[in-house]
């Protein structure tokens, strides 16, 4: 497929453990529980295959051989502990991987196999005709969901995005529009807004979510843009989660 994008590269983050499907007595990593008889993983990787393997980065971390062998034709990054812990801090290991490389970042979770080629297209469409340095990608959904919201002002204006565990009880209600995690960012601006990046207080952890944030008071241009398909909003973080991921991919497969 030809998507006329010339200059993007990809990360995808793939170090998570995944405690919640008690990954270190099971011996697999999430990324690598089977959806509809595929690795989760494969579903995000399909999205992106309109970008030469070489131009894709996979954060690893937990039971990383696993992933390493199973998709051993793209290049791999181990997130340590150098930088600390967190999508923020994940995302910084790759900068060596990418190099003095200009042009835009997709970056990508991996336990989210329902987001679209279709829509990650759009994405960047939306991203480049709007000149923005960095275009999050939310969906709106009439569900208590636990994943980070868009907060917006009176007037709708993008103001920032707060994570879940960090929502007043108030946002948890009231806001139903809920970040992806997925996001393209200009590569220079991310790095270099990835070094100032300040850990949570609440648990030392480095978000990538908080980096939009910084664009902002750089005056760099960050947008939002929203999916209107709400089965992509799904993310597999529990046995629960994939089974319903499971039963939306085979819906999907018959129509």
């Amino acid at each position: 497929m030809d998507s006329g994008i010339k200059n993007l590269k990809v990360i995808i983050l793939a170090a998570g453990k995944g405690k919640r499907f008690n990954s270190e007595e099971a011996q697999i990593p999430k990324q690598m529980r089977m959806a509809a008889g595929k690795p989760l993983l494969e579903y995000v990787l399909k999205s992106v295959d309109f970008i030469p393997k070489k131009d894709i980065t996979i954060i690893v971390g937990f039971m990383k051989e696993m992933i390493t062998s199973a998709f051993s034709e793209y290049t791999f990054v181990t997130q340590e502990t150098m930088y600390g812990y967190g999508t923020g801090a994940a995302v910084r290991y790759a900068k060596e991987s990418i190099g003095n490389y200009e042009g835009d970042i997709l970056v990508l979770m991996s336990d989210m196999p329902l987001i679209s080629q279709k829509t990650l297209l759009s994405l960047y469409s939306y991203h480049k005709e709007n000149e923005n340095d960095c275009t999050n990608l939310s969906c709106e959904i009439n569900e208590v969901l636990e994943l980070g919201r868009i907060v917006r002002d009176e007037n709708e204006n993008y103001l920032g995005i707060v994570e879940n565990k960090d929502a007043t009880q108030q946002q948890r209600e009231n806001i139903k529009e809920y970040n992806t995690g997925n996001a393209i960012f200009d590569s220079k601006k991310l790095f270099e807004q990835l070094e100032l990046l300040k850990p949570n207080e609440k648990n030392g952890e480095y978000y990538l979510t908080d980096v939009p944030k910084l664009f902002i008071e750089n005056d760099y241009r960050v947008g939002v843009y929203k999916t209107q398909n709400s089965e992509e909003i799904h993310g597999a973080n529990s046995m629960e989660e994939l089974l319903t991921i499971e039963k939306i991919i085979e819906a999907n497969s018959t129509k």
